[in-house]
């Protein structure tokens, strides 16, 4: 990898990523529809629209790899949704084919797999059973990691993000909270690891409370460093009893809830 394009880097995901990639190649370019700060030394700074083919080419132009970070990143209306995260994501996909790019690490989300039960364990095989608008989306997006992949030759990995941050913020996120030194190290792995094709991980960090089985990435090489377990008591002790019986029943928590008019019974 000699230039690496980040995209959605001035959110809050790629503004840590931007600064915990420093160094590991030499050109980082950064991309988002609104103006990231301005380039340090071996950085690249370019405002492109994913919904616009022709600068989302311009943008891979000379690219190695992309780390897929751009689009809408929670539920929203049809609308946004579908100009971000679906015609957003085919214009990435289908520039990075033009203009001859190696590898796509795709930001995808916890969301594509929400309506499975908290008391199901399940792979990185696990069909979607999205939580939403965001989560069918970002199920999409891993379509077409795949069929780029297959038909393209592309190298995808797609992360199924948990919850990210500097600590797990509730008893849900306890389960599915990946670090950002254990995202890094998975994003390095979709860069760098020799026999990636197409690939599903979950992005999450140590934790005994996880409703994953993430052997896929451990295949890969990952090791996470940290875990979530010894901010457990904490969260814990200051969380009130839950009141959202149809969150509380599903991977996804509220993103199920949000909207809900269905029969959760018939969702075990």
């Amino acid at each position: 990898m000699e230039r690496v394009l980040i995209t959605g880097a001035a959110g809050d995901i790629g503004r840590r990523l931007r600064a915990d990639m420093q160094g590991l190649y030499p050109v980082l370019r950064l991309s988002d529809r609104d103006p990231p700060a301005p380039a340090g030394p071996g950085e690249e700074v370019v405002v492109a629209d994913l919904g616009d083919l022709a600068a989302c080419e311009a943008v891979c132009a000379g690219v190695d790899g992309i780390v897929h970070l751009g689009g809408q990143a929670i539920e929203a209306d049809w609308e946004t949704v579908l100009q971000s995260n679906i015609v957003g994501c085919y214009n990435l996909f289908e520039a990075a084919r033009r203009q001859g790019v190696q590898r796509v690490v795709f930001a995808s989300t916890n969301h594509v797999i929400g309506f499975y039960p908290r008391t199901q364990r399940i792979d990185h095989n696990a069909p979607p059973r999205p939580d939403s608008r965001y989560g069918a989306s970002k199920a999409f997006g891993e379509a077409l990691g795949a069929l780029y992949a297959e038909k393209h030759g592309l190298r995808v990995l797609a992360i199924r993000i948990g919850n990210y941050g500097e600590r797990p913020l509730d008893r849900r996120r306890l389960s599915i909270w990946i670090s950002p030194r254990d995202f890094l190290q998975l994003v390095r792995i979709g860069l760098e690891h020799p026999e990636i094709r197409y690939e599903v991980v979950y992005g999450a960090s140590d934790s005994d409370r996880s409703w994953w089985d993430n052997a896929n990435a451990y295949r890969l090489g990952y090791r996470p460093e940290d875990e979530s377990e010894p901010f457990a008591a904490e969260i814990l002790a200051a969380e009130p009893e839950p009141t959202d019986l149809v969150a509380e029943r599903f991977q996804g928590g509220p993103f199920c809830s949000a909207e809900f008019t269905g029969d959760p019974e018939r969702l075990e």
